[in-house]
């Protein structure tokens, strides 16, 4: 079983960034890849499929309603956009966004912020490296944001059922460390971004807009890719409560680098026990929020912005994974070393 999955780890890590086609097919090559980790691990029942079934509803239909209100609003809300950006500094706007969407991931929930971003993305008329990075950034913050209310994101309801937390819990327990984390990302934005010129403006005038066959598409690509990520996490979370728990918060912390490609809920669900002390949960929910914008099936802002927008893995890798090794470099230093 250990290898087999080792195996699969590999596979979901390196063939989306070395081979086109699956790149192209990376929802049912996910979906293949957690069935199989799931018949591996031996967890593949009917309970099982019935939850991989219903858990990608809500964001799926999320996906679906969105695609057609962007595409039935998408002037007058492009023109208030670019109302709001025009009254103020670029670099400013650019920030603040950033950080605005990071924190009020927590209330709107991480899937309408990152369907935001996407409008805003739309408004903006960016060159194709700046978006990008601009993208992974935000979804870096609406990740982090998310995870302060029981509300934001699957993993943090997890977390604070687990623990018998308040709706405040996990504000008291990370909230500095993400408030921080989410000012640095929008600085960054603000520096690497560059502003669009004239000649990026009129050429992103002649985008056409999507039709209601893409719109379908890519809200079913949305439901089996979270299909897949679901078989995944459970496939290997027998793996992770026979050789990851009781190690050190340090180990914990590095081995939670997974979350760039496996469901984050599913690993809180796995680790998080209420007999832990709080550093020790600390280091968890870091290593779980910080890695996962660093591919695109680490958290679901990120999918949904990547389909959306259609950036590639690698567009994503080559900017998301040394923003998060650094990011979680900076923290654990910051975390183990001055405390």
């Amino acid at each position: 079983m250990v290898i087999g999955l080792l195996v699969i780890f590999l596979l979901v890590l390196f063939l989306p960034l070395l081979l086109s086609p699956v790149e192209k097919n990376l929802e049912m090559f996910l979906f293949g890849m957690g069935l199989f980790a799931a018949f591996i691990s031996g967890v593949l029942n009917r309970s099982l499929f019935i939850e991989a079934t219903f858990a990608p509803v809500n964001i799926t239909v999320a996906v679906f309603v969105a695609g057609l209100l962007f595409k039935w609003l998408h002037k007058p809300l492009e023109k208030t956009i670019i109302g709001i950006r025009h009254h103020m500094p670029y670099r400013a706007f650019i920030a603040l966004t950033v950080i605005f969407l990071g924190l009020i991931s927590s209330v709107i929930t991480a899937i309408i912020s990152a369907l935001v971003l996407v409008l805003i993305v739309g408004a903006l008329r960016i060159d194709r490296k700046s978006e990008v990075r601009f993208v992974v950034l935000a979804c870096f913050s609406i990740g982090l944001g998310a995870a302060l209310s029981p509300i934001g994101e699957p993993l943090s309801t997890i977390a604070i059922n687990k623990l018998d937390g308040g709706f405040y819990y996990l504000i008291e327990l990370i909230g500095s460390e993400v408030f921080v984390a989410l000012v640095v990302f929008g600085l960054m934005a603000a520096i690497m971004v560059s502003q669009p010129n004239k000649i990026q403006e009129s050429i992103s005038e002649k985008r056409t807009s999507e039709g209601y066959e893409e719109i379908v598409s890519r809200a079913l690509k949305i439901y089996f890719f979270v299909m897949g990520l679901t078989f995944l996490g459970a496939g290997f979370e027998p793996l992770i409560r026979q050789y990851f728990l009781g190690l050190h918060p340090a180990i914990l912390y590095w081995i939670n680098i997974i979350s760039a490609i496996l469901d984050n809920a599913t690993l809180t669900a796995a680790e998080i026990s209420p007999e832990m002390d709080t550093f020790t949960i600390r280091a968890i929910l870091l290593g779980l929020l910080l890695s996962g914008g660093m591919l695109i099936p680490g958290n679901i802002p990120n999918i949904i912005a990547a389909s959306k927008l259609k950036i590639t893995s690698k567009e994503w890798a080559k900017f998301g994974v040394p923003v998060g090794l650094v990011s979680m470099l900076v923290y654990f230093f910051a975390f183990f070393m001055f405390q």
